[in-house]
């Protein structure tokens, strides 16, 4: 029988597939981009979603619910007033996995994790020339 095989368990133990993919998740929201194997590619996909999900939410029980999860207050905070506003208007569909070319070492199929709506750099550009002109 093949009842409760739906985690993909990546070949760790509980405890480190969960720092693993919090991790990544981590990494995600701080670079909003990150290059990994396809398996932890898709594992994260779906964390990442429902963290997001909380963020939009902006409740008090959202976001304990994302600090169990990050374990980091000043990236929650990102979360719920940056991340989370540039999707405010999409029901889902937060990210995207593009596959790579192998890993040169051992084969395995690399794979870039990012999130589909990127942060504008029109508007970084714009502060950094009025800073310029003060």
């Amino acid at each position: 029988m093949r009842h409760g095989d739906k985690v993909k368990k990546l070949k760790r133990t509980k405890e480190h597939r969960i720092a693993t993919l919090r991790n990544l998740v981590r990494s995600l929201f701080t670079y909003e981009s990150i290059k990994t194997t396809m398996p932890k590619a898709k594992a994260v996909r779906s964390l990442v979603e429902r963290l997001i999900t909380y963020g939009k939410e902006n409740t008090l029980a959202s976001r304990r619910l994302a600090i169990r999860h990050l374990q980091d207050k000043k990236l929650v905070h990102k979360l719920f007033t940056d991340i989370a506003d540039r999707f405010k208007d999409r029901d889902g569909g937060y990210t995207r996995v593009y596959r790579l070319y192998p890993r040169r070492g051992d084969g395995a199929e690399m794979a870039v994790l990012e999130l589909t709506v990127k942060k504008e750099k029109k508007e970084e550009k714009k502060e950094k020339k009025k800073k310029g002109k003060k």
